[in-house]
């Protein structure tokens, strides 16, 4: 059974910058596409961004392309979130989770228990 842990959440200023990490334990997830999520409160679960097994592709919520940057270290079980030039909107709970290389929900298979990223303005 794969787990998964965030960390890197926090509060920031609008314009600032986080980096979330996910590591993965209980299985190797260097075949699979992981992705990150995110859920403000009062709105459903969106898809922030995914990157695929081997690292060569990646795929970007309109709404955080250009400011976002998703990476893995397969060696490591992990993927990150970089975060630049914050906005207000972008505070949620960001989850991560491991499945096929797809932008929505139901292509993924296990998933974290999420990290608060507050952004004030």
């Amino acid at each position: 059974q794969v787990q998964l842990v965030e960390s890197g959440g926090g509060l920031v200023q609008v314009g600032g910058s986080l980096r979330l990490s996910c590591a993965a334990s209980g299985g190797t997830v260097s075949m699979y596409a992981m992705g990150w999520f995110r859920q403000a409160p009062g709105k459903e679960r969106e898809f922030v961004a995914t990157i695929n097994w081997s690292g060569g592709s990646t795929f970007y919520a309109d709404s955080v392309s250009g400011r976002f940057t998703i990476s893995r270290d397969s060696a490591k079980n992990t993927v990150y979130l970089q975060m630049y030039s914050l906005k207000p909107e972008d505070t949620a709970v960001y989850y991560c989770a491991v499945g096929i290389y797809s932008g929505h929900a139901g292509g993924y298979d296990y998933w974290g228990q999420g990290t608060q990223v507050t952004v004030s303005s």
